[in-house]
């Protein structure tokens, strides 16, 4: 059977999309990369805002018009909100609320069971999506990526106002360390860099028998996996232990030096309202003490303008904020409600209008952009450790997706040494070196 995979949204998103591709694999399918050429479409759906849903539901409207004899199945967080709203859709034949690959390769099944070649664990019916599997089977691959990713954990306890992926992934649950370990080896035979993902990687470990902390799992990942770079994925400031500082510190670039810290407000009033746990000052606090101890640090973080009350001081504090720690990128999104939050509820109240978010999130923009280009520019002259995405561009530790020469074509999937160096471009890695750990893709 021909499979097209499609996915929306984050990279925790993008794993579930490899287990299901591998669960369909197993049992007898083959990816293709056309709609037109597919049997059947798997749809991996985001709900982040309600756009996300719109964008999903043209996705639904578009396969059926390019490939009107397509099987549609819709699994995913927005799936798992408004399961009844896709099963209406003509052409959907299977929906499942979640992202269970076990559950997506048996409604994937032809009405004969055709596709089901292998029988690879038991599929259970879940009463609520927080019982959803988070282990499995372990992926071995990601689908045409040099990097891999590695979802260690899923759902989150907190409840920020503005969000709706809590309710469609439940509460955290994380993966036994030893199948976290076991995956990282699997991982690393394609991949010279593994990212650590999740819905909320600053809570793993807290739901074990056993407890243990991102910063324990990490020495864990380190020691036994020798052969590639880990990257951290999304996780909160104010949880970014000392254990992970240090390694930051002190690993020779195999926990890349770069942190992606949700800040959302530079101004605590905003924050109080969408329920955020830390305030202005616990945030900056801590991104100082980092940066202290990483000096080469990529830097990242989301941004929401125009929040439901959000003020020109409001906006203005964010400004400060963002112009005093060492930020070389963001992400910057204007205020969009999601049906059933807090947030959607504010916005009735206490709207701030759409030019005025746009206007806000262009400011942020530019000043970060320029923040951005003093990094790379301070970065001339330096070594650098690369991951080889293609013949034309690699990725630093610190974040920079920087040139790669000529000859660069044999090292695609491995990782690599050199100095950096300024063009009218940007950034290029000269003189590559290949490493002894590097490894093929």
């Amino acid at each position: 059977m021909r499979v097209f995979y499609y996915t929306f949204g984050c990279k925790a998103n993008q794993y579930d999309t490899e287990r299901m591709r591998q669960e369909l694999d197993a049992r007898g399918a083959r990816s293709v990369e056309e709609i037109e050429s597919a049997e059947l479409c798997v749809l991996n759906t985001c709900t982040v805002t309600n756009a996300a849903d719109a964008d999903a539901r043209r996705m639904v409207r578009r396969v059926r018009r390019l490939n009107p004899d397509a099987r549609i199945v819709v699994a995913g967080c927005s799936a798992a909100l408004r399961a009844p709203e896709y099963a209406s859709m003509e052409g959907v034949s299977a929906v499942v609320p979640g992202h269970d690959p076990i559950a997506v390769a048996t409604a994937s099944a032809g009405r004969d069971g055709s596709t089901r070649l292998v029988q690879i664990g038991d599929l259970r019916s879940l009463d609520r999506i927080d019982l959803e599997p988070v282990g499995g089977t372990l992926l071995r691959r990601r689908h045409a990526g040099t990097r891999g990713w590695l979802k260690i954990q899923d759902g989150c306890d907190r409840k920020c106002a503005f969000c709706a992926t809590r309710l469609a992934r439940g509460a955290s649950r994380s993966r036994d360390p030893s199948a976290v370990v076991a995956e990282a080896h699997l991982l690393a035979e394609h991949h010279p860099e593994i990212v650590l993902t999740g819905v909320h990687i600053g809570h793993y470990g807290r739901d074990l028998a056993a407890s243990m902390s991102l910063g324990q799992l990490v020495n864990r990942l380190l020691d036994a996996v020798p052969d590639v770079r880990f990257r951290l994925g999304s996780v909160e400031a104010t949880e970014i232990c000392d254990e992970l500082v240090g390694r930051l510190e002190d690993s020779g670039g195999r926990l890349a030096p770069h942190l992606h810290m949700p800040l959302q407000s530079g101004a605590d009033a905003v924050l109080r309202r969408m329920r955020r746990w830390h305030t202005r000052e616990e945030y900056r606090v801590r991104v100082l003490e980092i940066a202290k101890r990483v000096p080469i640090l990529g830097l990242g973080a989301d941004v929401i303008t125009g929040f439901p009350g959000e003020s020109g001081a409001d906006h203005l504090e964010t400004c400060t904020l963002i112009d005093e720690l060492p930020f070389t990128y963001l992400h910057v999104f204007p205020f969009s409600p999601r049906t059933g939050t807090v947030a959607d509820e504010l916005a009735r109240e206490r709207p701030v209008p759409q030019r005025i978010a746009g206007e806000r999130s262009r400011d942020l923009r530019e000043r970060v952009r320029v923040k951005g280009e003093a990094h790379a520019a301070a970065r001339e002259g330096t070594p650098a450790r690369v991951v080889v995405e293609s013949a034309s561009s690699g990725l630093t530790g610190d974040y920079m997706r920087v040139g790669v020469g000529a000859d660069s074509s044999q090292r695609v999937g491995q990782l690599a040494t050199g100095v950096l160096r300024m063009s009218p471009e940007g950034l290029y890695i000269q003189a590559l070196t290949d490493e002894a750990s590097a490894v093929a893709s």
